[in-house]
């Protein structure tokens, strides 16, 4: 549907990504159209799965999930039952915010949530005690310069 996406869809997903809560009427009238074409289209982009999903952001800080970790691993291992493995392990656990497979130096780097450094030295022992891993770095975030979850919709 990459293709297919014209202006007012494009518009409709900025406004959808500042706020998923915004009445109907509103976001047609931000867009320039009426409600039910405003509707019609935010279902097909659902169904073309350009919208995955509609969620809260939750501010860590008040979750009391202050501490970011990065956390950049390289393994010896590349087997498909290890990487299986591996990939199982990360899904399991709600600490890990995201996780990407790297080309280079670098294996994977995650992003991982947690309280504090004691709580990432819990979630460190965790993961090495159920997956075999070469070597782990992990550097905390002192600060978070910009955070979004909005993609950059080029019109």
């Amino acid at each position: 549907m990459k293709g297919q996406l014209d202006q007012i869809d494009r518009k409709i997903l900025a406004e959808l990504q500042r706020d998923t809560t915004l009445p109907l009427e509103e976001i047609a009238k931000r867009v320039g159209s009426s409600k039910t074409p405003v509707w019609n289209r935010i279902r097909k982009l659902r169904e073309a799965g350009v919208i995955r999903h509609e969620v809260a952001v939750l501010n860590p800080d008040a979750l009391g999930l202050e501490a970011c970790f990065f956390v950049l691993i390289r393994t010896s291992e590349h087997e498909a039952d290890w990487q299986a493995k591996f990939l199982a392990t990360l899904r399991q656990r709600p600490e890990v915010m995201e996780a990407h497979r790297l080309a280079g130096d670098i294996d994977y780097i995650l992003k991982v949530r947690v309280s504090n450094a004691r709580a990432y030295d819990e979630f460190y022992q965790s993961l090495i005690a159920e997956v075999k891993i070469f070597n782990v770095t992990a550097l905390l975030s002192m600060e978070e310069i910009k955070y979004t979850t909005a993609l950059p919709i080029n019109g």
